[in-house]
């Protein structure tokens, strides 16, 4: 009998988890079960226990993944050179997200999964790890503005950090929720409160 290489069991793990995903966003973490996403998926019951043990687990995954995005879109704008001013980093950052909330996509869960890391232990080291991630981008940016000269050579980072990572979570639960705000508004407003850099 073959043995199943990597690659497969990893295709496998990904065709789930996008079955959940596109369950999760349609119906909500609560109104899914399992069996919604054996159907999504078009597997049995034992092929998705075997990867994901619960539905907790998938909620997990889901957040570590969309952490994974976020901070990777981060690391782009803010490693750039030369330095991209507060706005234009915010400006980027946010219109991916908003191109990634739509009915099925992956960001439209976050606001799901913060709530289940309130009650739910697990989901919250998840949660947490991809939240301290995105944070810590965010005080990179802070150093290397401190480096160009645009803040002060005595700036608390982790507390500038904390303040432009709470930009993200707003503008999407604004973006979500009352639905009249576009990424350029919000690029508009931190240009404004924060003039660094070029004009």
């Amino acid at each position: 009998m073959p043995r199943v290489t990597e690659e497969h069991l990893e295709r496998r793990r990904q065709q789930i988890v996008d079955a959940a995903q596109r369950c999760f966003a349609r119906k909500g973490f609560h109104q899914s079960s399992m069996q919604d996403v054996f159907a999504e998926s078009g597997l049995s019951a034992g092929a998705v226990y075997r990867y994901f043990k619960s539905k907790d687990e998938l909620v997990a995954a889901l957040a570590s993944n969309a952490g994974t995005d976020i901070r990777a879109v981060l690391i782009e704008a803010v490693r750039r050179d030369p330095l991209p001013t507060p706005a234009a980093v915010v400006g980027a950052v946010t219109a991916w997200m908003s191109e990634n909330t739509g009915l099925e996509g992956r960001l439209r869960l976050a606001p799901q999964a913060w709530a289940l890391a309130l009650t739910d232990p697990e989901a919250a080291g998840y949660v947490e790890l991809a939240m301290t991630g995105i944070r810590g981008m965010w005080r990179e940016y802070a150093q290397r503005m401190v480096a160009e000269g645009w803040l002060p050579a005595d700036t608390d980072l982790d507390a500038v950090a904390a303040v432009l990572f709470g930009l993200l979570p707003g503008f999407l639960l604004q973006f979500l929720i009352v639905g009249d705000l576009e990424p350029g508004a919000l690029e508009r407003g931190v240009r404004t409160l924060l003039p660094y850099g070029p004009a």
